[in-house]
């Protein structure tokens, strides 16, 4: 059993970095549905800009709102501004087809990758 790329959002841009959070990332629930990440799975989140590298878990944001926001703790480490790429994992026994896409500055699907 390995761990392997399932999902991938590329070149997002964190909208919002909320300190009073409890903790984990809010992402757009259009670009959830894209990749097939799901609400409280963990996801590995780097800064393109910083180089920051963290884990954490996913909450489901509004829909079409292009909302990337690093919650908690997380917020200290990456800041709104940013740009980031989000990966998740998924277990399996056998090479699986990793569902990834590119989004524009407003964190809109330009295209799959």
């Amino acid at each position: 059993m390995r761990e392997l790329l399932a999902a991938k959002i590329h070149n997002a841009t964190v909208t919002e970095a909320n300190l009073a959070y409890v903790g984990s990332i809010t992402i757009d629930a259009t670009l959830l549905d894209a990749v097939d990440l799901w609400p409280g799975q963990k996801v590995l989140v780097v800064s393109n800009t910083s180089g920051a590298r963290l884990e954490t878990y996913v909450i489901r944001g509004e829909a079409d709102s292009g909302v990337i926001c690093m919650n908690g703790a997380c917020a200290h480490l990456i800041r709104a501004g940013e740009q980031v790429i989000i990966m998740g994992f998924r277990f399996s026994e056998a090479p699986i087809e990793p569902q990834l896409v590119l989004v524009d500055a407003h964190n809109r699907i330009d295209r799959r990758l």
